[in-house]
């Protein structure tokens, strides 16, 4: 069929004629739950947990150290340069290696690591979801190629659900190049509805909550 017959038919499907101005979209139906602090981190965890994730429950920055330090003892990591990480000096902790800004570089150290750890921008209690605007600060590659990922991440930053998130950053695009969620390890069942854990991302996920 001619594109002209094709563009025709859904014009006059939204009763539109040729020419015609596009009408401004409806506004945005965002409905923000009241719910308090301990039941979103609740739900967090219950969420994510559910996904065969990891929570952890850290009273202080000093405690949230200690709980990366015992997750990566032994092995070799790579941590973002957020902000939040400096506080807490996981930065600091043995075969840490952070303060990378050379994108080569970094990406070798996330394909040799055996642990990317971030903090992450929000958590959305209603699905165990992280979201991770990425910057200079906070590198994609940190929690996507290294094999396992630990987001370490004020309580804060755990809002109800995507309407609050939306509410708050209305148009992501203005602020990053890239807005990723994070729900759970990386899950796949396409072949043969198998599943497996792990093929398209870290196939371990540990959210450190401080």
């Amino acid at each position: 069929m001619p594109r002209d017959a094709v563009l025709h038919r859904v014009r006059t499907a939204l009763g539109r004629g040729a020419g015609a101005p596009i009408p401004d979209p409806p506004p945005a139906r965002i409905r923000i739950p009241e719910v308090d602090l301990e039941s979103r981190i609740a739900s967090f965890r219950t969420r994510i947990e559910a996904l065969a994730g990891e929570t952890c429950l850290a009273p202080s920055p000093e405690q949230a150290r200690a709980a990366v330090a015992a997750a990566v003892e032994g092995k070799t990591a790579v941590a973002s340069n957020a902000p939040f990480l400096a506080e807490c000096g996981i930065p600091g902790l043995a075969g840490v290696r952070s303060g990378i800004t050379d994108p080569a570089e970094l990406r070798r150290q996330c394909a040799a690591a055996d642990v990317g750890i971030t903090s992450a921008d929000y958590a959305l209690a209603d699905t165990g979801t992280l979201v991770m605007l990425s910057s200079l600060q906070e590198a994609r590659l940190v929690s996507l190629l290294p094999p396992a990922h630990i987001a370490v991440v004020p309580r804060g930053r755990i809002l109800t659900g995507l309407d609050e998130l939306f509410s708050l950053l209305p148009r992501p695009a203005e602020q990053t190049s890239s807005m990723v969620l994070i729900t759970g390890p990386s899950r796949t069942a396409d072949i043969e509805q198998i599943l497996v854990r792990g093929v398209h991302g870290p196939g371990r996920v540990t959210v450190v909550i401080v």
